[in-house]
């Protein structure tokens, strides 16, 4: 049965400072609470799909022979997520994550990738076609390199695998046919904009025409998602905007990674696109309740009980 999600992408470890303010260029800020989770956009979407879904999560990722890395998968395999074909490289740190939280739940973040830039396209093509043979969705994202990333979804379309991409962080150039292998991307407002190299989008025409000009590039569904005012959508399956769900942020750092592993979860088990996409924002809505990434993804009975009581 075709009902497994792959997510190709990275493994980090979030070292997290909460901040009144973040600071800007060149000044220091006295912070508050210091903690450490497990991170990297990767993880964190593997986790959001395994706790979502009901459905096998199998992640394709590297980690460094280090104390991050360990713990890392120490984690994720508390989730029962198949860690069967993340690499261990030698020789190289894993993935870090610096990350600044201010009162309103806005974020800083610098990575040091580490081992994840060192995830290759051999790596890919390593893993089993049975792998692929039994997946539904493949979830990728761009904290590791862009060939390994093209090799994956280009596998996904052997085998007749939706593919998603979160094009996050936007790389400095990207294929031009890489649009064409992606059955729906979801960049958030800043994204999409620093992909199409357009001013910042500021109101609604922006929005239809930044995601209108994704699909002539190829792009089969443009997922744009708009933090507090929700998400819009276009593409083969339909356009319109989709309201976020009223809540109170604590902490950003990991909604657009619930929302990404929500979706691709709610779409392997087979739900139509408007039912995985409010999925999707109940679970992101879920998360910005809670501090950090990882510790915030929601279970799949919280998303059952908050659309119960939100419509």
């Amino acid at each position: 049965m075709k009902d497994r999600v792959i997510v190709l992408g990275s493994v980090n470890t979030d070292l997290v400072v909460k901040v009144r303010r973040l600071p800007r260029p060149g000044e220091t800020v006295i912070g508050g609470t210091f903690y450490q989770n497990q991170g990297g956009k990767g993880a964190n979407q593997a986790v959001a799909a395994a706790r979502s879904g009901e459905k096998p999560v199998t992640l394709i990722a590297a980690v460094g022979n280090d104390v991050f890395g360990r713990e890392s998968l120490a984690a994720l395999q508390r989730d029962k997520i198949d860690l069967t074909h993340v690499k261990v490289k030698h020789g190289i740190s894993s993935g870090v994550a610096l990350i600044m939280v201010d009162e309103g739940g806005e974020n800083a973040i610098a990575v040091a990738s580490g081992a994840n830039t060192a995830l290759s396209p051999a790596d890919v093509n390593e893993v089993p076609d049975s792998v692929f043979e039994s997946a539904a969705v493949l979830l990728a994202c761009f904290e590791i390199p862009v060939e390994t990333v093209r090799a994956g979804m280009r596998r996904a379309r052997q085998f007749g695998v939706t593919t998603i991409l979160n094009p996050a962080p936007v790389p400095e150039e990207l294929p031009a046919d890489l649009f064409s292998d992606v059955d729906i991307m979801t960049p958030n407002e800043h994204e999409i904009a620093r992909l199409l190299h357009l001013p910042q989008i500021e109101d609604e025409a922006g929005v239809r025409d930044a995601a209108t000009r994704l699909l002539d590039r190829g792009v089969r569904n443009v997922v744009l998602t708009l933090g507090a005012r929700g998400c819009f959508f276009a593409g083969a399956e339909g356009t319109g905007f989709l309201p976020a769900f009223p809540v109170k942020a604590v902490d950003t750092t990991g909604a657009g990674d619930a929302f990404n592993g929500a979706l691709a979860a709610a779409l392997s088990e087979g739900r139509a696109w408007g039912d995985s996409l409010r999925w999707a924002s109940a679970a992101a809505a879920i998360s910005v309740t809670r501090a950090g990434a990882q510790p915030s993804m929601p279970f799949r009975r919280e998303i059952e009980d908050f659309l119960k009581i939100h419509g």
